[in-house]
């Protein structure tokens, strides 16, 4: 039985010291208690307490990983059904279909892809994740010589598809130091693939032909002694599929059924072969709330949308993305190049400095510490004030970097010229564009004589 608020508050240390990011221990037990918090971000709670809430504060969905290294893929550990209450834990997982049926010269084309296809944005790397190998020949000697090359070129993680647990069997026996996710366990195998899940201590899947059928199989598992398991309701019409991923996370967020407290698979490349269509619904799934989505093939075109819808999706809305503080020099400047200055909102500063080297005039950009707020927002709260950019400008070495002192700042900040000419006498205040897009043909009149 859950315990209340009261009841954990109990247990705390109750210093309310606000190392746990709220100000009173009785809060923190209060968002211990509702799932929004996790025990961990207590670094004061006793080892007794720990033990007597440790299962109460694990988060109703587990956490699940698949693969190791750099290419570890978690997913699942969900709190929320909604971002804007908390965040959205672990972003969902995109993976792309290899058959065993597919000539060599094709398997690795799509592995070319799945390493070429990785894109920057605000500072973030984005890219598919995973390889769903898929034994369509029902041959285990070829599914497992397919495992066997794809594991030879990329340490991508690992998706093995198989009905036949004994085909399985032989793609696990190759690479279960890389903890591949086993598809999956049906009505029909789950005794044998919960044994081959056991025995080489790897993430399953229960795939039931309805919601239903799924947490029994799931219960099974469980009951088996596993714990990392992944669900797939069955279906594959758009409709049924969207009322079941929202049904299972309601489920496990608020209801607390332990057999729908996992992390969920959806396969669109098994709803429809319009490529377009299966990015649509892909990005539909990915919201509502899918932690893995398989791909027929990845292209440019639907891969991109997707990455970038995830990345809004999965960033946390009580922490933009943000730039570090500091000067970044961008085109090689010199000690006569303009000096520009602008917050730590990534996507400012991304643009900014594209925007910038489309101008080919070598420039210092001083990028200051806004707690990731845009120059507007940063500047009305208080966060981008002259006195503080003045100051932010003193201490961050630039002028020992140049031979002027001339400072362009954001035309949305011309209201602080004036205190910045008194925090900086010495420097030249100059206000700048306000939208980016104007930057280059701005710099070509640089020094501003």
């Amino acid at each position: 039985m859950a315990l209340s608020g009261i009841e954990i508050f109990k247990m705390l240390p109750r210093t309310n010291c606000g190392d746990c990011g709220v100000p009173t221990c009785l809060a923190f037990a209060m968002n211990l208690a509702g799932g929004k918090a996790e025990l961990a971000a207590c670094p004061h709670v006793s080892e007794e307490a720990k033990e007597k809430l440790v299962d109460m504060a694990a988060p109703p969905m587990r956490t699940v990983a698949i693969g190791t290294g750099e290419r570890e893929v978690k997913i699942g550990g969900e709190t929320v059904l909604f971002r804007h209450e908390k965040r959205f834990e672990n972003p969902s997982a995109i993976a792309v279909l290899i058959s065993d049926t597919m000539d060599q010269g094709e398997v690795d084309e799509r592995l070319k892809k799945l390493e070429e296809l990785t894109y920057d944005r605000v500072g973030v790397t984005l890219r598919a994740d995973m390889v769903a190998l898929r034994a369509d020949s029902g041959d285990a000697s070829k599914f497992k010589a397919l495992v066997e090359h794809v594991t030879e070129k990329s340490e991508v993680a690992l998706l093995l598809c198989a009905a036949d647990a004994g085909v399985l069997e032989a793609g696990a026996s190759v690479c279960a130091e890389r903890k591949p996710l086993l598809y999956a366990a049906t009505a029909e195998n789950v005794d044998e693939v919960a044994e081959l899940a056991l025995k080489h201590k790897c993430p399953v899947a229960a795939k039931g032909k309805n919601l239903d059928e799924t947490a029994e199989l799931a219960k099974k598992l469980t009951a088996a002694g596993l714990k990392d398991i992944v669900l797939d309701s069955g279906v594959r019409s758009m409709h049924e599929a969207l009322r079941d991923q929202v049904g299972i996370r309601r489920a496990a967020l608020v209801a607390k059924i332990k057999e729908l407290g996992y992390p969920t698979i959806v396969i669109p490349s098994e709803m429809t072969d319009d490529p377009a269509h299966e990015a649509l619904m892909a990005s539909v799934f990915m919201a509502k709330y899918a932690s893995i989505l398989v791909l027929s093939d990845l292209e440019p075109a639907h891969l991109f949308p997707l990455l970038v819808g995830r990345l809004n999706i999965y960033t946390d809305p009580q922490r933009p993305l943000a730039t570090t503080e500091g000067i970044y020099p961008l085109g090689n400047p010199d000690e006569s190049s303009p000096v520009m200055v602008t917050s730590n909102f990534s996507l400012t500063y991304f643009v900014l400095s594209g925007e910038i080297e489309n101008s080919r005039v070598p420039s210092w950009l001083l990028v200051k510490d806004t707690e990731g707020l845009s120059v507007l927002t940063a500047w009305a709260g208080g966060k981008f004030s002259g006195d503080l950019i003045g100051l932010f400008v003193k201490k961050c070495g630039i002028a020992e970097k140049v031979n002027h002192r001339k400072l362009i700042i954001p035309g949305y900040l011309a209201p602080e010229s004036g205190a910045l000419e008194d925090e900086l006498p010495d420097w030249q205040i100059i206000i700048g564009p306000r939208e980016a897009a104007n930057v280059p043909a701005f710099l070509k009149r640089w020094p501003f004589e």
